[in-house]
């Protein structure tokens, strides 16, 4: 694999500037002991503070063992129909099975329910990796090994995300709106792709659960908010985990994303397994589904990602700075 090439330095000491200029990251104490900590997304100085609802949106943040990281850093969005978030099975387990080997993992809690229509979860999602990248130098991973993993809902919103970045707004009172918010790999479980989609069969969809818009601006919100319609070259790499049988999302959405992305030339692994239920997270002690976080693995070490990077190689452990 081909990594972009370029000075760390002047990214690590602009991530440090951010931190002192932006509210709650660098005051939120760590348990030294957990190694977690719970930082705001949108501080006081964001712009507009976020808008509607924006302190309820936070970071969880989930480090390695100290000395043991590896400068790769992976947000995770737990799904949950855009109702709820099932912030343990897809989101503090996975951030443990990250940090045990060397990841620092981000959980997100982005704004959801027919209070917060999209595109307010998408900016949340965006604002994430804006945010982790600003402050890689204070959590010592790299700001060119930033990914966003998603499952169900949360997965739809992450294949958004890596669907609709932009490389910042230079001249943004807030600094870390002016940084990318592209990531730099995509890893999605069983993924809810065609949320926005309507269908005959049934199946729910994001204006059925929400109850929120009309018939003409469900499809207005197809045409937006529908992943495979919006992959490019620029869309990055991606790792895909789904079930045949899946009831609750079906599994040819995700064969549809990862035919646009081979499409566009972008490097994409995919594993389907014959079957399982929908919301396995890590596989839930399924004897079939506890191997996709394995090829998972394999998959980040082809990719460098759990390569120890300078960064993490030049600091024993990263904390928030007192």
């Amino acid at each position: 694999m081909t990594l972009r090439l370029f000075s760390l330095l002047p990214l690590c000491v602009f991530a440090v500037a951010v931190a002192q200029t932006t509210s709650g990251p660098d005051t939120v104490p760590i348990d030294k002991g957990f190694g977690i900590s719970t930082i705001p997304l949108w501080g006081a100085g964001s712009s507009q503070a976020g808008g509607k609802n924006s302190e309820t949106a936070t970071l969880t943040v989930f480090i390695p063992q100290p000395g043991h990281g590896v400068g790769t850093a992976v947000i995770i969005a737990p799904g949950g129909a855009y109702l709820r978030l099932a912030t343990n099975l897809e989101g503090r387990q996975v951030a443990d099975w990250f940090a045990a080997r060397g990841v620092t993992a981000f959980v997100l809690k982005y704004r959801l329910g027919a209070e917060n229509p999209y595109p307010i979860p998408l900016q949340d999602a965006q604002r994430t990796v804006r945010l982790v990248r600003s402050l890689s130098g204070i959590y010592k991973v790299s700001p060119d090994r930033i990914g966003i993993m998603g499952f169900s809902a949360g997965g739809h919103l992450a294949a958004m995300e890596a669907t609709s970045f932009d490389d910042g707004e230079a001249g943004a009172s807030d600094a870390v709106e002016r940084v990318s918010s592209r990531p730099d790999f995509l890893i999605l479980g069983y993924p809810w792709l065609n949320a926005m989609e309507p269908n005959e069969h049934g199946l729910i969809t994001y204006c059925s659960v929400l109850h929120i818009a009309s018939t003409t601006d469900c499809t207005e919100l197809e045409k937006k908010y529908s992943p495979a319609l919006h992959v490019t070259a620029r869309t990055p790499s991606a790792f895909i985990y789904h079930t045949t049988d899946d009831a609750t999302v079906p599994v040819q959405a995700s064969v549809q994303f990862y035919s646009a992305l081979v499409a566009a030339g972008v490097p994409a692994e995919m594993h389907l397994f014959r079957h399982g239920a929908h919301g396995s997270g890590l596989g839930r002690g399924d004897q079939a589904l506890d191997a996709w976080p394995t090829l998972l693995e394999s998959w980040m070490r082809g990719q460098g990602w759990l390569t120890p990077s300078p960064e993490a190689a030049a600091a024993p452990h990263a904390q928030p700075v007192k």
